[in-house]
């Protein structure tokens, strides 16, 4: 007696099986995208890092008047040797992300780190009245810097030259 011979599988069955697959994938992803905000950035206060930079005696300045569109990501303070730094991370009106970075570590050796060494001066830019050297940075970045008697101040990111200025002029 002959067993009998099963069909095989078909085409057709295997793309039946990849859209039974595919469909709750799509609809968790366009869930996750514009049902949820998957692709907002997660905005942080900045208070609580300026207020420890403060706090160590660092002459930090929270940023005023950047207005609508400006979302801060991040925020932290760090005690070094020779000083303090504190960072805040921005995601521009424009999309772009930059960083404010005030610190009262030596000038020099906070430049190089942050900075690096295909850093060139591309001359200045008057941000409030003040004088900022104006940097081309590492992978398309631009930086502004203004050094004084108690802290070096660092806007550095991608973003326009106008909103590098605005983030600049918040703290100036």
């Amino acid at each position: 007696m002959e067993t009998p011979v099963k069909p095989g599988r078909t085409p057709r069955d295997m793309a039946l099986s990849l859209v039974v697959l595919l469909v709750p994938v799509v609809l968790l992803v366009v869930a996750y995208r514009y049902v949820q905000g998957g692709d907002r950035p997660v905005v942080v206060d900045p208070a609580p890092a300026i207020a420890q930079a403060q706090a160590r005696g660092v002459p930090v300045t929270a940023p005023i008047g950047l207005g609508e569109g400006w979302l801060s990501t991040a925020a932290t303070y760090r005690d070094e040797s020779g000083g303090g730094t504190l960072r805040i991370g921005y995601v521009t009106p424009d999309g772009g992300g930059v960083q404010l970075i005030q610190s009262t570590m030596p000038a020099d050796d906070l430049l190089a780190r942050e900075l690096g060494r295909e850093a060139r001066s591309t001359g200045t830019v008057p941000v409030e009245g003040q004088p900022w050297q104006r940097y081309a940075v590492r992978a398309g970045e631009t930086a502004l810097i203004r050094t004084d008697n108690t802290r070096t101040l660092i806007v550095i990111g991608h973003a326009s030259d106008e909103e590098l200025t605005t983030l600049a002029g918040s703290v100036a």
